[in-house]
C-alpha cells in the first residue's frame, strides 16, 4: 500500500492542505461498468452482505478516479431491519416498508440495534478496507432520523412527506420518541463503524429540506445535537448533508460537527455570508456531469476559487452521482480539481 493520503481529513478539520480534496457521493457503483457487471449477478443486499465484494465496490472509485476518500458502499436503510422495520429495496422504486409507523404503539415496538450482532458484515467490510486495501480515509455514514422516519411513516419514497409532517405536528410526543430511538440507533451504528476503522462519519438527512427552519429547530435539531455530541467523543470529523436544505445551513453550522454539506442551491460565498464558518463540502450540480468538458470546467472553477478563499473546502457534488455519468468524466474532473487547487 502506498503512503496514506490524509488530505480529506485535514480539510475536514480546516487545516492546510496540498490541494482541495475531492470525492463524490454515490461514487461507489452506479455509473461504473465493473459495478454493473456485479449487479447483474448480485442484488444490493447480497453485495453488502459479502465483505470482500462490498470492499471491492467501495475501493473501485479510488482506484479508477483517484479520489481523496472512499465512501462505504451501503444503503441508509441497512440498520433498520435490526430494530424491527421490514424494508425491501425495490428496483426502480427504492426502499419499501411493509409495516409503516402509524401510532405511538408502533414506535414502542421498535427494538435497538446491536451492531456487532446485527450488522457484522458492515464492520467486517470496514476492517478489510482500512487495514488492507485503502490508502485514503474511509467515510462511514448513516441516515439521519428525519429521513429514516419519512420512509418509515410514508412506507417508501415520497415527493411531499405529507404523512410524515402530519404525524410530526399531530403526535409531537410520539414523534420525539421516534426521533430519540432513531438517534440512539444512529449513534450505535455509526460508532461501531468508527471502531471498525471508518475515519469520518457523514449523516445524510436527504429529505429534511422539506421542513422550515422553525420546525427543524423544534422537531429535529435537539436530536441531531445528541447524535453529534455523542460522535464528537470519537475524535473524528463529522459531516452533515441534505438536499434542498440551504435554509438550514446556519443551523447545521451550530451543531457540534466539522463539515457542512452544501448542494448547488447555496453557493459557498452565500454560505459564508450566512455565517457558516466551518469546512464546507460541495457543491457542483450533478446534472453538469452530462455536459461537454468546457461547460463543466467553467462551472467548477468558481466553486474551487470560492473554496480556496478560506481554509476548509472539500469538493463534491450537491447530490449523488447518477447512472448516466461517464466514468471518464469523473476521472478527468478529479484530476482537474487536484491540479487546479495545488498549492
Amino acid at each position: 500500500m502506498s503512503s496514506f493520503n490524509d488530505t480529506f481529513l485535514r480539510a475536514a478539520r480546516g487545516q492546510e492542505v496540498s490541494h482541495t480534496p475531492v470525492w463524490y457521493m454515490r461514487q461507489a457503483g452506479r455509473s461504473q461498468p465493473e459495478y454493473r457487471a456485479i449487479k447483474e449477478k448480485y442484488s444490493l443486499f447480497e453485495i453488502t452482505h459479502q465483505p470482500e465484494l462490498c470492499a471491492y465496490v467501495t475501493r473501485l472509485p479510488v482506484e479508477n478516479y483517484g479520489v481523496d476518500a472512499a465512501v462505504l458502499y451501503k444503503d441508509i436503510m441497512t440498520p433498520l431491519p435490526a430494530i424491527g422495520v421490514d424494508v425491501e429495496i425495490k428496483s426502480g422504486i427504492g426502499p419499501v416498508i411493509d409495516n409503516p409507523i402509524r401510532s405511538a404503539a408502533d414506535i414502542e415496538k421498535l427494538g435497538m440495534i446491536e451492531p456487532e450482532e446485527d450488522v457484522p458484515y458492515v464492520l467486517e467490510t470496514i476492517k478489510l478496507l482500512t487495514t488492507e486495501q485503502l490508502n485514503v480515509p474511509l467515510i462511514g455514514f448513516g441516515g439521519a432520523p428525519f429521513t429514516l422516519a419519512s420512509y418509515m411513516i410514508e412506507g417508501g419514497p415520497s415527493k411531499n412527506y405529507h404523512k410524515t409532517k402530519a404525524f410530526m405536528y399531530q403526535e409531537p410526543a410520539a414523534w420525539h420518541a421516534l426521533m430519540d430511538k432513531l438517534a440512539e440507533m444512529t449513534i450505535r451504528y455509526t460508532t461501531a463503524q468508527v471502531h471498525a476503522g471508518a475515519g469520518t462519519i457523514q449523516l445524510f438527512d436527504s429529505w429534511v429540506g422539506t421542513l422550515n427552519v422553525q420546525d427543524y429547530r423544534i422537531f429535529i435539531k435537539p436530536h441531531m445535537e445528541k447524535i453529534f455530541a455523542a460522535l464528537k467523543e470519537l475524535n473524528i470529523p463529522l459531516i452533515m448533508h441534505g438536499v434542498g436544505a440551504a435554509h438550514l445551513a446556519k443551523d447545521w453550522n451550530d451543531l457540534p460537527l466539522d463539515v457542512v454539506g452544501l448542494d448547488w442551491r447555496l453557493s459557498i460565498e452565500e454560505a459564508r455570508e450566512k455565517g457558516v464558518n466551518k469546512t464546507v463540502q460541495g457543491n457542483l450540480d450533478p446534472s453538469l456531469l452530462l455536459c461537454d468538458w468546457d461547460i463543466i470546467e467553467k462551472n467548477v472553477k468558481p466553486i474551487l476559487d470560492a473554496g480556496m478563499k478560506h481554509p476548509g473546502h472539500i469538493f463534491n457534488l450537491g447530490h449523488g452521482v447518477f447512472p448516466e455519468v461517464q466514468p471518464e468524466t469523473l476521472k478527468k474532473l478529479t484530476a482537474f480539481v487536484q491540479e487546479y487547487t495545488a498549492r
